[in-house]
This record gives structure tokens, sequence and C-alpha cells, in this order.
């Protein structure tokens, strides 16, 4: 299928804009420590095939994130620096909200957490196992030891013509650390309420070599829960009527899981005869848990009196009823080598092969199959999701020498092969058995999260084929066009091309006018297209359990729903872009550097979930007939589909300046993001509560400011982070409820003195004056405070110390 702009019409608008066009470079987000040369002069290897251009030079806005920059921030996860430090870039906590607890969705410019393309080294990495809100499935960003990290280039900018699928909002590339030498961190913290204390350390060895490098890094974190919670109505209703009980309070605890996580990096490369041999590798594991909603004895399905089992009595072990408690142990490996040139001729090549693989093994306990009865165990092994990839990739570059340019012609060209494999693994059979007492009506499978049947598992996979063309073309000395064009195959729905085109001018040596306009796709996954699940839910109004079933759109159970008047449940297709970026970079002689863009991309069958069917009870006998686990008690079902479009229009405004202030030397950057989206077409276009869910539920106004003091042994640095106002909703079986939240400002502080050569202390606190936004009046009843789907951490202030070596 074809993008429905055309590459001339493209054209026509960048050039058009070339009084107008854009440039952004990465000085925003690099290390509040400056080095000495600008932070435009930071050497990037995103969004160019030529060879390396500073971050000033670049044909698209791309931001720096160096080593500097990620230490300075508590979190162990690389997502919560990207978001303190790129404003578009977003994230959340996400408590009790099944696998998405342990691998959280993040976005960029407000779109899909798949809508952003993530490479380690250049390469794409592999997707989570996990399939998220509305289906997205990302890359799990917290697999990466932060401690590995050289720099991270963050394009922001469609790049799917480039770099293939899921480039959409832009690029991630997460460059490890290549450096000789040895060193090590210790670092310990807590939130002021006193829990979730973490402690991490890490180290890393890099050998160098006359013909290559050698670096490894390992991190160890371990993570204890939060709870922000206070005590259900019912469960103070219920210790009431019976004070004999001992009801916990709080019954269910609202926060950040406990976590254990061990991530490992290798990055070598070794050269011999004009060629460069090359290979990088990560490796993690870990596992968390966390509470799921406590079921109420009094008004829980589960608890009951039955005649087919009399000695069945869920009382007798859950007196005050029960909290499930949901956790995972998590996998990952990925492996690259490749082989590439290493001479500065005019021809190039980069041969390279990859695979990666997730893996998440779920599990349940404090729990229950309550139909069946007595034979019920109260842990569960759920069931197993793996994601597997294997990429082979031939990129090749071949400069021109022409007497009309400026400076030799860029012509890249190359293919690729992709292959990905999506497989479910059952669980033990008592975690999705319907057994003898379904039919008294007590809820079958593991309650709280029923296991993967065999029924639902089994594997799929896709692969996919594509060749490009990439040319820059130095006009003259300040003019720069490039363009690209990239068509790929896949085995599931057929092709697609896309194309970029780019410019930049520079009206002197210090300020510069760019512009993009692109297109851009995202193909659906084999877990998109095929996989199937059921969950739980509390209905916040009733607090009644209900359970909802997620299927394939191609299969008996979307015929079924098919048969209703008016619905039409169709196979997925890719989701489609156009994207169009417009700006400038100014790089001043005094320390004062700004970009400035503005932007703006359609995507059109965006993918969702469908409107919630709610089943009657002859199409529940129906699913039955089929044989589908635990028919008997699904209230609803919906599928993935490609329900609606939307607009985003946004502008990006950054600063840097640096000056000498008494002895030591002040550097200050700030940067800002407004962002608006809306629903512009499909199903989504005529419902207000789907559509609010995507236009509001991310901030449109976010921003930050921070500014280092550095001074002898002393390094002081401070950090503002605003975020705009937001909607939340609350998802129940019969709808949404809506709440408006203020903007908030966050505060962070922290100090850094160099004990000697070797040894470097920082205290440290994040959110210092321990800010916390409104209440969530509309979750209240499930012992909730702070809002699950807020965009900042609500679990107030927390501080830490870390000690750094070198040896």
């Amino acid at each position: 299928m074809n993008s429905s702009i055309s590459l001339r019409k493209a054209l026509a608008l960048t050039a058009s804009g070339a009084a107008l066009c854009l440039c952004n470079s990465a000085l925003a987000q690099t290390a509040p420590q400056q080095d000495e040369k600008s932070v435009q002069e930071t050497v990037i290897v995103t969004g160019t095939r030529g060879a390396p251009r500073t971050a000033f030079d670049s044909l698209a806005p791309v931001d720096v994130i160096s080593d500097k920059a990620i230490d300075l921030t508590a979190s162990d996860e690389v997502m919560d620096t990207l978001s303190q430090l790129v404003p578009s870039f977003n994230v959340k906590r996400l408590p009790m909200a099944d696998g998405q607890v342990f691998v959280r969705p993040a976005s960029l410019r407000a779109l899909s957490a798949d809508h952003t393309l993530v490479l380690i080294n250049g390469k794409r990495m592999h997707r989570s196992a996990l399939l998220g809100s509305n289906g997205a499935q990302a890359p799990d960003l917290a697999q990466i030891p932060s401690y590995a990290i050289k720099q991270i280039e963050v394009l922001r900018d469609g790049a799917s013509a480039q770099y293939g699928s899921d480039a959409i909002a832009g690029v991630i590339n997460i460059i490890l650390d290549d450096e000789g030498g040895t060193k090590a961190f210790a670092q310990a913290g807590q939130y002021y309420e006193g829990d979730g204390k973490q402690y991490r350390i890490g180290v890393q060895q890099g050998f160098v070599f006359d013909n290559g490098f050698l670096n490894l890094s390992g991190e160890y974190t371990d993570a204890q829960p939060t709870s922000r919670s206070r005590q259900r109505a019912d469960a103070i209703a219920l210790q009431e009527a019976f004070p004999e009980l001992n009801v916990p309070n709080p019954v269910q605890n609202w926060g950040q899981p406990e976590r254990q996580a061990y991530r490992f990096a290798v990055n070598g490369q070794y050269d011999f005869a004009n060629t460069e041999a090359y290979v990088f590798s990560t490796y993690g594991f870990g596992n968390g848990v966390t509470d799921f909603n406590w079921r109420n004895p009094l008004s829980t399905s589960a608890f009951g009196d039955s005649a087919i089992d009399p000695t069945y009595d869920l009382s007798a072990i859950y007196p005050v009823g029960f909290t499930p408690r949901f956790g995972q142990d998590d996998n990952d490996f990925s492996l690259t080598s490749g082989i590439r040139s290493a001479s500065e001729g005019a021809f190039s090549y980069d041969l390279s092969a990859s695979y990666g693989r997730n893996q998440i093994e779920y599990f349940m306990s404090n729990s229950i199959n309550a139909s069946l009865g007595s034979a019920s165990p109260t842990s569960f092994d759920i069931g197993t999701l793996t994601q597997k990839e294997f990429n082979l990739n031939a990129d090749f570059a071949y400069l021109v020498s022409l007497d009309f340019l400026a400076d030799d012609l860029t012509f890249a060209f190359g293919a690729e092969r992709r292959n990905e494999d999506y497989e479910i693994g059952h669980g033990e059979y008592a975690s999705y058995a319907v057994g003898p007492l379904a039919e008294e009506g007590f809820p079958s499978g593991s309650n709280g999260f029923p296991g993967f049947s065999p029924d639902q598992s089994g594997s799929s996979d896709q692969t996919s084929y594509a060749a490009y063309v990439d040319v820059e073309v130095p006009v003259m000395d300040r003019w720069t066009i490039g363009a690209a064009v990239r068509y790929e195959d896949f085995s599931e729905f057929g092709s697609d091309t896309n194309g970029k085109i780019s410019t930049r001018f520079e009206l002197t040596p210090s300020l510069a006018l760019r512009a993009t306009a692109s297109t851009g796709f995202r193909a659906p996954t084999p877990g998109q297209l095929f996989s199937e699940r059921t969950s739980q839910g509390l209905d916040t109004t009733t607090l009644n359990i209900f359970t909802r079933g997620r299927y394939s759109p191609q299969g008996p159970i979307a015929n079924l729903i098919n048969q209703r008047a008016d619905v039409t449940i169709r196979p997925l297709e890719p989701e489609e872009s156009e994207n169009f970026t417009a700006g400038l970079a100014w790089n001043s002689n005094f320390g004062l550097t700004a970009t400035l863009d503005v932007y703006q991309i359609d995507v059109t069958n965006r993918l969702s979930t469908s409107s919630t069917y709610n089943l009657t009870d002859a199409e529940r006998a129906e699913l039955a007939a089929l044989n589908v686990p635990g028919a008997e008690s699904i209230t609803s079902v919906n599928f993935f589909q490609n329900d609606f479009d939307t607009r985003s229009k946004g502008l990006d405004l950054v600063m840097a300046y640096g000056f000498a202030l008494g002895a030591g030397q002040v550097n200050v950057t700030g940067a800002y993001n407004y962002n608006k989206t809306e629903v512009t077409g499909g199903s989504f276009a005529s419902n207000t509560t789907a559509a609010d869910r995507f236009e509001k539920g991310i901030p449109q106004n976010t921003a930050n400011l921070q500014a280092t003091y550095e001074i002898g042994k002393w390094d002081v640095f401070g950090r503002m982070r605003y975020y705009g106002e937001w909607r939340d909703y609350s998802g129940n079986s019969t709808g949404d409820i809506f709440q408006d939240f203020g903007g908030m400002v966050l505060f962070d502080l922290g100090t850094t003195y160099q004990v000697n050569d070797n040894l470097s202390l920082r205290v440290g606190a994040e959110n210092v004056f321990d800010q916390y936004p409104d209440e969530a009046t509309f979750q209240a009843s499930r012992g909730l405070i702070y809002s699950r789907n807020a965009p900042y951490d609500t679990d107030g202030g927390q501080y830490y110390v870390r000690l750094d070596f070198s040896f």
C-alpha cells in the first residue's frame, strides 16, 4: 500500500520552506555539566547515513543526553532520565496495571509507545513481549543498564524512510560506552515517607587495545515498594461489622512495585585489514511483585457456599478477603555482530546480524480459582510471553565527487530482512481451568489474572524485506538537501513505501534554518495480529469484579460479534503518518545557544482497543460452545482495531547558556514543549470519551530548567520540571469517569564533592519540596489517593546518596 503523501508534495513543501525551515540541534538535553566545546558541536550519528555530523549541522532535530546527565537522575531506568530531560518524552508509573507496572509505556510527542524506534549502537532493538496500552508493543528500555551508556541521541523527527517501521515520532539511539579503565558506583535512597528504598551498584571495566576495545558493564538494582493508599470504605465497613477480624490497613497498596534486576552489557570492536569487526550485547533478568485489587469477602463472587463441593470454604483461607499478588520474572537478551569499513575511502559498508529475545513469565499468589473449589491452589504459574527477532542488515555508502557541488555527495543504499516471532506459553492447568463450581456462578481462572489456556497459547511470526536509498547533497557551503526512499514488504499484510526530504540552509555561520517532510508507518506485530487475553477489573462504582476478553480480530469470536448489525471487526493494517518539521538553530559566540522547532504529525489508521461489546447470555453460550476459557464469566469483549486518526501539532524551544561566575562556571539549560493532539477521524471522532483519552491524557505544556555551578571540587545543580494541565480517566465496566488536574512544578537539587581523583560523593533529592498532585476523587473508593495515570511520580520527595569510584 502507498502512503497518501507524494514525494513531489513533500519536496515542494520543503523547498518552499527553505526560508522558514527548521533547524534544531541537540543542545537542549546534553548534561548539565557542559564540556569545553559547545553543546551544538557534539558529534552525532543518528539521522544520517553519511559521516558523523555535529548536532548543529544535522538535517533534523537531535537531542543529546550524556552519561553525566544520566548519572544525575536517581532512577535506574533510562526512560525516567529521558522524561526528566526531554520535555516531549513522557512516561507513567501505572500501578496495578498488570504487566505495565513493570514494562512501563513511554511516548514521544504524545504518540504511542511503539511509534518511537529504539536503536542500540544504531541497530534496531527488539520489542518487549508485553502488549501494553491500546496494544502498543515497544522495546523495554529498562533492560539496558544505564551505567553502560555513553550517550543517548533522540531524533525528534519522522524517520521511517531511513530506518523502517515504528519511527513515526522519532528515534532513540542508545550508544554504549567504549572507554577504557575501571569505574564503579554505589547508590542508596528512599522516599520521604520512609518507603521505596532503592539500592543500586554498578561496575564497568574497559580495555583499549592498539586495534580495538572491549567494554564490560553490569548493574544491580533492588527497589522496595511504595504505598500511597488509604483504607477502602468497604474495608472499614467490614472491620466495623466484624470487630473480631484483623482487616489489614490498607487492604491494597497503590504504588511502585517491589523489584530486583540484574543488567549487563558488552561492547567491543577489533580492527584488521581496513575492516572493523564489532559486537555488542545486553543481557538482563529480574523479577517484580505488586498488589491487585482487594477482594471483599462480603461481595466477591469467589466467596460463598457450594452444593457441589460442600467442603469449599474460602472464608477459612481468607477470612478478611484477599489481595492477589501479581508478579513477573523477566529475561532479556540481545546480540549484534558485524563488520564494517575502517578506512575513510569513497566506498564504505556495514554488514550485521542481530538477535533479540524478551521473555516474561507471570505468576500469581494469594489468589484462588473458585470454580475448582477446595481443589484450587492459592498460587499459580500464569504463563509466558516471548518476543524473538532476527535481523540481517546490509548498508552501503558511496561518496561521489562532483565539481558543481560544495562537497562530496553521499549516496547510501541498503537492504534488511527482519523476522519477528511472538509466542504465548500456557500456564498451569489451575490458572485457566473452568472447574465444576462454574455452573454455580463461581469465577474460573486464577482470580485477578486468569492464566493463558492452551487455546490461547501458540506462536505466530512475520517476515519483512526492505530496501532503501538515502542521498545527501551539499548544494553549496551553506545549503544541504537530503532525500530518502524506503520500500518494505511484510508477509502478513503487504508492502509500504515511504519517503523523506530534508533541507538545511545557513544564514550565517551561527544561524541555520532547517526543515523536513516525510511519510512514516508502523506495521502491526504478530502479537497484535493474533494474541488473545482475558483480564479482570474492579468497577469503581459497584466494587464488583468483571471479566473482559480481548481477542484476535481474525477468528471465531470476531465472527460472532460481526453477526451484530452495524458491527465490522476488520483485520489489522499498518498505521501511517505524514510528518512536517520546520525551525532554526542559533549558536552564538558568547555562550548562548537556542533552537526552535514547530512540527505537525498526522497519523491515520491508529491502532487501539475497539469499543467494548457487552455480551448477552446467548453469546456467552456460544463462546462456551467454542470452548472459550472462562466464557461463563466474560461480561464483555473487544479487539485491536485501526480505529482512528490524529493530528499532533507542537513546538520545541531549547536554550543553553554558559558563563563564568567568580572562580566557577555556571551552565544553564532550558527546554519547553507544547503539543496538542486532536482526534481527526475514525470511530473516536464522534466518541468524546475515547477521544479525550488521547487528546488530554498527557499535558500539552511541559518544560524543564536546570543549572549547575562548578567551583573547585564542588558541583551544585538544580532542576525545575513543569507539567501542565491534563485529564485522567477511571475505567469502569459501564464507561469512563473523568477528572481534570492542574499543573505541577517539581524541583530537584544535588551537590557533588570530588574527594580525590578516584572518589566523588553526591547527595541529592528529587521533588525536594515533597509536592503531591490533587487527590484522585473518582478512584477514592479503591483506596487510591493519587491518580494511577499521572505523568509524573506521585510518591512525593526522595533523597539519595551516591559514591563514584574510578581507577
